[in-house]
């Protein structure tokens, strides 16, 4: 029990610095690009990379956020041979991968809102639950033109998605504690989306 217990606390914590590892700074730095934790929303995620004119690098910001999460639980996955819908230390990866992008150790706990990373984490752990959360996100995009009111609904959809392929196996808790962080780091849009002050895609400010 105890040599358990150490194994899934070194995959957890593995996994946690993986997720700490800022591909928005480092793309930024790579291409001669500002820290994107010095201009628009301040978070060093695809979105604000966007910011710059820069479709190259907020891809490239994107497909590393995403990748990393992926990453953790495919490594926790080989090394523990555990299946992810049913093991404890596949989805404890993927979902301290995720909080590693949202309070990275090397970025003094200032991250992203880290939702590339939970998609990335989710198509790892599943492939229906990572298309059925993105198909949502797809959705809610093309009705309401909002990334944050798409990213908060498909986080919960998530948690719904896993529950109702799953049931309540270790995945689904891990899925719902990523979900209430999604939401968590979003407070400042809900509160936006609430006065109706949000800002929509292609909408130009004024």
């Amino acid at each position: 029990m105890q040599t358990a217990l150490v194994e899934t606390a070194v995959i957890a914590a593995a996994a946690y610095l993986l997720g700490s590892v800022s591909f928005a700074v480092l793309v930024s730095r790579l291409m001669a690009l500002p820290d994107p934790r010095s201009y628009g929303s301040g978070n060093p995620g695809a979105t604000n990379v966007l910011r710059t004119g820069s479709r190259t690098a907020a891809a490239l910001t994107l497909a590393g956020d995403a990748g990393k999460g992926a990453l953790a639980v495919a490594l926790a996955w080989l090394y523990t041979g555990e299946p992810p819908v049913s093991g404890l230390n596949v989805p404890v990866a993927g979902a301290m991968a995720f909080l590693g992008h949202l309070y990275p150790v090397f970025l003094g706990f200032r991250g992203g809102k880290g939702v590339a990373t939970a998609a990335g984490v989710l198509l790892a752990l599943h492939y229906l639950l990572g298309l059925g959360t993105i198909a949502t996100f797809a959705i809610i995009v093309a009705f309401f033109r909002m990334a944050s009111l798409a990213s908060m609904i498909s986080a919960l959809f998530a948690v719904f998605w896993s529950w109702s392929l799953f049931g309540m196996a270790p995945l689904t808790p891990a899925v719902a504690a990523m979900a209430l962080l999604v939401l968590w780091r979003h407070r400042d849009n809900m509160l936006r989306i609430a006065r109706g002050v949000e800002p929509r895609i292609g909408e130009k400010k004024p």
